[in-house]
């Protein structure tokens, strides 16, 4: 496990486009609900942390890409766990917070939860509408039924517009880990890149 946490790695930088959006809802652009990031950081291995910043990094893997994010609560967590996805397919910095996409992800438990956010939020980039989350914001939580509905605001990817980084074939339940306990609130996952 160590070793997985050794060094800093750097992803090449473009893909697909299609400028379908969908205006946000006025109601929903408040900022004190939103988790704002700023995915300018070079090395991709940093901790990205601070106030309404990011609360991830992206980890050495053998072949693929391990991610590590935090929040201060679950919920913040699993948020960053899908920015820190597309910050990986795409320079964050260049995405406008122009439309939005609702997803729902249900599960069997709280790691098959937060596969199938990300899941959700992975098809969204790869299919039609292409879009990529900038901002996303889980507006309920259920632990008890093992379901998420959250919102993602960003816009279609645009190859002319955005960086491209490296594609992410899919999401992996290997060494998937959640923490969930008072002060530490984590996930570790890895993308088959």
């Amino acid at each position: 496990y160590a070793a997985v946490m050794s060094e800093a790695v750097k992803r090449p930088s473009g893909m697909g486009d299609n400028p379908s959006k969908k205006p946000c809802l006025e109601a929903d652009n408040e900022e004190k609900d939103v988790k704002t990031t700023d995915a300018s950081t070079e090395d991709k291995g940093a901790s990205n942390t601070g106030e309404g910043g990011l609360k991830y990094e992206y980890l050495d893997h053998t072949a693929d890409i391990q991610i590590h994010c935090w929040g201060d609560t679950l919920e913040e967590a699993f948020e960053q766990a899908v920015v820190a996805m597309n910050g990986y397919q795409t320079e964050l910095e260049f995405v406008e917070t122009t439309s939005c996409e609702k997803v729902e992800a249900q599960g069997e438990d709280m790691l098959s939860l937060l596969y199938h956010l990300l899941d959700e939020f992975l098809f969204l980039f790869c299919a039609d509408p292409f879009f990529v989350a900038k901002e996303v914001k889980i507006l309920e939580f259920d632990r008890e039924n093992w379901r998420i509905v959250a919102e993602g605001r960003g816009e279609a990817f645009d190859l002319s517009k955005h960086p491209q980084g490296t594609e992410v074939k899919a999401i992996t339940y290997s060494n998937m880990q959640i923490h969930d306990s008072e002060g530490k609130h984590e996930c570790y996952f890895i993308l088959d890149i």
